[in-house]
């Protein structure tokens, strides 16, 4: 045979090796992966969640879902969970370049007072990054003519 030929038939060999051994890893994987998915869904079982599982098919239920199944509420009330915290780390990144931004403006003036004050406007621009918009009422204390009274704002 020549080695042209040869070279072709191994290298073929090779390749049908490779795939075996590649969809037997993919197997495998799989097999882990359905592994994990079995014990996380059980862990769910001993876990609490913040969100109670109560207040989780309340919500579900007036969507049309219903689910007797313990580990599934569970495991909304966890993605839930997750959810809200995201958003009020996110607010809370807003809050503090909102602040930080208002400091570099007053450099003249000390702020003695750190606390952070996380407004609707933070909250709203957190939501935002995740596909929800928020539109809130206009508040007395919103208005840009807070404390001036009724006969000059007509004006």
């Amino acid at each position: 045979m020549p080695l042209a030929i040869q070279t072709r038939l191994i290298s073929k060999r090779g390749k049908t090796k490779k795939k075996m051994n590649h969809s037997q890893q993919a197997t495998g994987s799989r097999h882990d992966d359905d592994a994990a998915l079995s014990e996380f869904l059980a862990s769910l079982m001993e876990y609490t969640p913040t969100i109670p599982d109560e207040l989780v098919e309340h919500y579900l239920g007036k969507s049309g879902f219903q689910c007797p199944d313990v580990r599934l509420i569970r495991l909304v009330a966890v993605a839930t969970q997750k959810f809200v915290a995201d958003v009020a780390s996110d607010a809370l990144q807003h809050c503090k370049a909102r602040q930080a931004a208002v400091v570099k403006d007053k450099r003249d003036k000390q702020q003695k007072d750190k606390r952070l004050i996380l407004t609707m406007e933070d909250l709203s621009k957190a939501l935002r990054e995740y596909g929800v918009n928020v539109k809130h009422q206009e508040y007395f204390a919103d208005s840009p003519s807070t404390g001036v009274d009724s006969t000059s704002r007509e004006e």
